[in-house]
């Protein structure tokens, strides 16, 4: 039996080379064929190395800046987001700057603007690709979730916002520039037919249904975009969390007026 644990590593993603004093260090590590520290430290940007970890392929220039064009829109959700208000509670009460990345991530993981429904969305496009028929026929009679252990049946179609009055400003303009910078077919058929499957839904599109259609058009699975749209967000939850932080609880927005202090 080999004592090299290099050996013992088992993926297909990765690939180190040992150092020569030290079979616990890498002296070389690839991702995709590609030398991570040799080539695309400098030569790629992060958004191409994000796309290689997860796809094992580099992007082609127009995935780059659809997945780069997705990245901004979903690196700040926004205090009224819930996800990043849980990082801001988080940080106004003293926990750990750990503490408010993990409440951000529980948060934003479940199924009302969060991963799992991106997750289910994907699903949706998987199912309908682009036939309006196909999309009102599963909004009608939606599929049972695999795993009702974990999670509960969506309130609602993934995708859209159930909260909602009107598609916002920000999901729109999101929507149109990726539809205009990708060369996949959904998020052009996505920008046409919104008002039409925002009927059909009875809600307003949400950056979640704009999310899975771009990362399907990136051919990502179901569970890859789950795991991505989470990641991206994070960015935003961090920056308002320490800034919440520093403001203390008396700044805390929306409540203001609902803090009272007994003597």
């Amino acid at each position: 039996m080999s004592d090299n644990p290099i050996e013992k590593i088992t993926t297909k993603i990765w690939r180190e080379t040992p150092e020569l004093d030290n079979p616990f260090a890498a002296a070389s590590c690839y991702c995709g064929g590609y030398d991570i520290y040799g080539d695309i430290l400098k030569n790629a940007s992060y958004i191409d190395y994000l796309y290689l970890l997860f796809k094992q392929q580099q992007p082609t220039p127009e995935q780059s800046a659809l997945l780069q064009g997705l990245a901004i829109a979903l690196a700040n959700p926004g205090p009224r987001d819930h996800s990043v208000r849980a990082a801001m509670s988080a940080g106004v009460g003293g926990s750990t700057h750990a503490s408010a990345i993990i409440a951000a991530t529980a948060v934003g993981a479940g199924n009302l603007g969060g991963a799992r429904e991106v997750f289910h969305a994907l699903e949706y496009w998987q199912q309908c690709q682009t036939s309006l028929k196909a999309w009102q026929q599963l909004i009608k009679q939606p599929p049972q979730p695999a795993r009702e252990d974990v999670w509960l049946p969506m309130e609602h179609t993934p995708g859209f916002d159930p909260n909602g009055v009107s598609c916002p400003t920000p999901v729109k303009q999101t929507l149109t520039y990726l539809a205009d910078i990708g060369q996949g077919t959904h998020l052009h058929w996505l920008n046409n037919q919104r008002t039409e499957l925002e009927a059909f839904a009875g809600c307003p599109l949400a950056f979640s249904g704009v999310a899975a259609a771009a990362l399907y058009d990136l051919d990502f699975l179901p569970e890859q975009a789950e795991m991505l749209f989470l990641l991206l967000r994070l960015p935003g939850a961090a920056v308002h969390s320490l800034e919440q932080e520093r403001l203390g609880w008396r700044k805390y927005p929306f409540f203001a007026n609902g803090f009272k202090l007994n003597p």
